[in-house]
């Protein structure tokens, strides 16, 4: 019995999304294809049909996160209607459940540190996603090119160093002086 016309397109899918649960949760090096194959439900052999190599899956799982954590930022913002939409996500973004989803939290800052050491052609794909990111804060925001640019950089490191040290006092303190530095650059702006 053949498969129906989407099957191959689904198991892609599935190969995708059980590549960024673990991207998010463990970084890029540390990963293997049968790790991200077994967390999809399937096995090694079957990942060639889909992706040429790993830095094809990795570009392919960047595009689909960021877009992932635009439609999670998007709906925060519209939750709530008594702030504006970019004070919801600077909110959301640093905060401590937030930073205690890796698996399915913003992969900016899971991957920055590894990606200065990938090929080109995979920190090519990084930047167009970043940009990507930084116009969509923009727009939500309407801030200029340059707030947006660094607005993105301090929710990115912020959220990397909370949710790299042990003590969760600290890491709290980090959520907080980041979140009101962060809203402090929407009032100068």
């Amino acid at each position: 019995m053949p498969y129906p016309e989407d099957h191959k397109l689904k198991v892609r899918g599935r190969i995708i999304e059980s590549a960024a649960r673990a991207f998010r949760a463990s970084g890029l090096r540390d990963i293997s294809v049968p790790v991200i194959m077994k967390g999809a439900g399937l096995t090694h052999g079957g990942f060639y049909a889909h992706f040429a190599n790993k830095d094809a899956l990795i570009m392919e799982t960047c595009r689909y996160a960021i877009g992932d954590t635009m439609a999670l930022l998007q709906a925060a913002a519209e939750e709530t209607a008594d702030r504006p939409p970019i004070e919801t996500v600077i909110r959301y973004y640093l905060s401590p459940e937030h930073r205690d989803q890796t698996e399915t939290g913003c992969i900016l800052p899971a991957l920055s540190g590894e990606i200065s050491r990938a090929s080109e052609e995979l920190r090519d794909v990084f930047t167009a996603e970043l940009t990507r990111m930084i116009d969509f804060l923009c727009v939500l925001g309407r801030l200029a090119p340059e707030t947006g640019r660094a607005l993105l950089s301090l929710l990115v490191g912020t959220l990397l160093l909370a949710r790299s040290v042990p003590d969760r006092d600290f890491s709290d303190s980090l959520l907080t002086a980041g979140r009101e530095q962060a809203l402090a650059m929407l009032r100068d702006e």
